[in-house]
C-alpha cells in the first residue's frame, strides 16, 4: 500500500494534519512512538484556545484523537528510525515496518529539556520529575521545588501548591517569561516562595531526593533547600536527529521551515513545535498541521 501522507507524531500538529488530510480525501497514516496528544496531554487546564473556555490537556488531546480516528485517520504506535526520499515515492522506516508514501509530514514536537546537574539522572522517578500533573499527587503535604520561568513552570507551581506544604519556584532571572496573570496568582499563595536570579547547581539525597543546592547568579551565594521533589520546567528541545541526514536543521535541531511548512525537500513538510518558529502554542501547532496537510495534499495531486 502507498499512503498519500505519512505523519510522524500524534500531537496537536500531527492530529490536526491528519484531520485535514482525510477530509481532503487522502489516505493518511500517523506514526507515534509513545502516546497521542504530545506534551499538552499533561497540562491540567487550557484556557487560551479560541472557542474553548476551559479544558484539560488530556480531554483536548483525546477529543482531537477521537475526531481523527472517526474521520478515518490510521494510527500505528511505532518508533520511526529513518526516512528516505525517493523523489515521488518516500519511505518511512520504523523499528517494525516500513511504509511507502507520496508525502511526509514531520510533527515530532519537542521533549523536555534537562537541567544537566549532578544526580538529575539518578533521581529521575525518585524525586525528579518533568510532569507536575503526572507526579504531583505523590508529594502531597511535602516540600518541593519548581525550576523555570515560563508558563509551564508557573502552572506547575500553582498546581503543586494545592497539594504540597511548600513550593519553591526557582528562576534564573529577575522577571518571569510567563504570563503576568499566572505570576500574580502565585503571589497570592502563602505556600509559594519565589527564588529569583538563581540556578540549581546540584540535587542531593541518598536513594531519593532530599534537597537541592541553589546558587544566586548575582551574589554567588549558595543556599541549601530541603525538598522531597524537584519539578523541572525549563523548556523543550526538538527530537529531529534521525532526519538530519536529509532534512535541513538549524543549530538547535529544529527543522528549518517557515509558515509554508515546507522543508528543503519536495514532498516533505513539517508542523508544530519541531520546526523553526518564534511562538509554540496549541494554536500555532494546529495551524501548522492544517497548512502542512493542505500543502501535502497539493503535492500529492500534482505528482
Amino acid at each position: 500500500m502507498i499512503y498519500d501522507i505519512v505523519i510522524i507524531g500524534a500531537g496537536t500538529a500531527g492530529l490536526s494534519a491528519g484531520i485535514y488530510g482525510v477530509r481532503a480525501g487522502k489516505k493518511v497514516l500517523i506514526l507515534e512512538e509513545k502516546y497521542y496528544g504530545g506534551q499538552i496531554i499533561n497540562t491540567p487546564h487550557i484556557a487560551n484556545y479560541p472557542g474553548i473556555k476551559n479544558i484539560s490537556g488530556f480531554e483536548f488531546a483525546t477529543n482531537l484523537y477521537e475526531q481523527a480516528i472517526e474521520l478515518g485517520v490510521e494510527i500505528q504506535y511505532e518508533k520511526v528510525i529513518k526516512i528516505e526520499d525517493n523523489n515521488k515515492i518516500k519511505k518511512v522506516i520504523t523499528e517494525e515496518n516500513s511504509y511507502d508514501c507520496k508525502s511526509i509530514i514531520i510533527a515530532t514536537g519537542a521533549k523536555n529539556r534537562k537541567l544537566g546537574v549532578e544526580n538529575e539522572e539518578k533521581f529521575t522517578g525518585a524525586g525528579v520529575s518533568y510532569c507536575a500533573t503526572c507526579d504531583g499527587a505523590f508529594f502531597r503535604g511535602k516540600d518541593v521545588a519548581v525550576v523555570g520561568g515560563g508558563n509551564t513552570a508557573l502552572e506547575d507551581a500553582g498546581f503543586l501548591a494545592e497539594y504540597c506544604n511548600k513550593v519553591y519556584l526557582i528562576h534564573r532571572r529577575e522577571e518571569f517569561r510567563g504570563e503576568e496573570k499566572l505570576v500574580n496568582i502565585l503571589k497570592e499563595k502563602s505556600n509559594v516562595e519565589f527564588i529569583l536570579n538563581s540556578t540549581v547547581s546540584a540535587i542531593e539525597g541518598s536513594d531519593i531526593v532530599e534537597g537541592i543546592t541553589v546558587k544566586n547568579v548575582i551574589s554567588n551565594e549558595i543556599r541549601r533547600i530541603d525538598v522531597n521533589g524537584i519539578f523541572i520546567a525549563i523548556g523543550q528541545a526538538p527530537d529531529n536527529t534521525i532526519f538530519s541526514e536529509i532534512i535541513n536543521l538549524d543549530e538547535k535541531g529544529y527543522v528549518i521551515a517557515d509558515e509554508t511548512c515546507k522543508t528543503n525537500l519536495e514532498g516533505i513538510f513539517t508542523a508544530g513545535d519541531c520546526r523553526t518558529k518564534k511562538i509554540r502554542q496549541l494554536t500555532t501547532a494546529a495551524s501548522d498541521g492544517s497548512v502542512a496537510a493542505l500543502a501535502a495534499c497539493e503535492w500529492c495531486g500534482t505528482n
